[in-house]
């Protein structure tokens, strides 16, 4: 019941997110298809403006179905290792992203745990985390490719890289956050059992900084994800969503730049919902 109730405003956003997207397309699109096909014609109205504004090859803003037949025919017209498979490409940027986001929480969790332990690493270490993310990524993703390819590393590894680099500051903010999270009654009373470091950090710093920890990887998973895309662009990569915009960018095809965004949006939520899922799963009462 409660699905049902959160379908409806979904589906309601949905349909008003359509009809402005038409409406947009008919606005940005109208004046080519004046100027080359209506032009020399007289009493034309919404009638006749309406379909050619909506059936563009190359439009400013392609319309939600054009949209949706370019993804289908890129899927169900080519095998999945075809360069022009969109699922081909989507599978380049997801395991870019996926390895990106096991080696940032790595990361992350590695940091998070050595400042909460050490007042001087977090003294010295933490503002450092924090200037990391003032850099800009398409700045360092270059640099970072060009400097991994003259070692011989290319592939998802260097694109992983700077999915890295955007996922691991989420979850080692947030885990600092969460370990330091009880308070001095829970302290004391692990003090009063004896119990040692170990055995705090891992039967009270753990489990208190796991509602703090899953939120991060939400974020950290939606941020590898961009880091791929990011990471395939300013290289000229041949696999990958990244490359697939910067195709259709070459050559002026905005329905294949908008169906790869949209794939991007899809794969970004799907990936999300799997941590959510495991955050159901392993937190108490999460299966509730």
């Amino acid at each position: 019941m409660r699905r049902t109730e959160h379908l409806g405003p979904v589906l309601t956003v949905l349909a008003a997110l359509c009809v402005l997207w038409y409406a947009a397309a008919v606005w940005l699109n109208a004046p080519q298809v004046i100027e080359r096909q209506l032009s020399d014609q007289s009493g034309w109205g919404l009638a006749e403006l309406l379909p050619l504004t909506w059936s563009m090859d190359r439009p400013v803003l392609p319309a939600p179905h054009q949209i949706a037949l370019d993804m289908w025919h890129s899927i169900v017209d080519w095998p999945l290792t075809a360069p022009r498979s969109l699922l081909f490409h989507t599978g380049v940027t997801a395991a870019a992203t996926l390895l990106g986001f096991v080696m940032g929480v790595a990361l992350g969790v590695l940091l998070a745990v050595l400042i909460v332990h050490s007042r001087t690493l977090d003294r010295s270490l933490f503002p450092w985390i924090i200037a990391s993310q003032t850099v800009p990524v398409l700045a360092i993703a270059p640099i970072v490719i060009v400097a991994l390819g003259s070692m011989g590393l290319t592939g998802v590894f260097p694109k992983s890289i700077i999915s890295m680099y955007l996922c691991f500051f989420p979850v080692a903010v947030a885990l600092v956050k969460g370990l330091r999270s009880p308070g001095v009654m829970e302290l004391e009373l692990m003090h009063t059992y004896a119990a040692a470091p170990s055995h705090v950090f891992w039967k009270l710093r753990v489990p208190a900084s796991l509602p703090f920890l899953f939120p991060s990887l939400r974020v950290g998973i939606a941020a590898a994800l961009v880091g791929a895309i990011v990471a395939e662009l300013p290289t000229g990569a041949q696999a990958g969503l990244g490359a697939r915009l910067l195709t259709g960018s070459y050559y002026g095809n905005t329905v294949q730049i908008w169906s790869a965004l949209v794939m991007a949006s899809l794969l970004g939520l799907s990936l999300v919902g799997c941590v959510a899922w495991a955050e159901k799963l392993l937190l108490p009462g999460g299966r509730k």
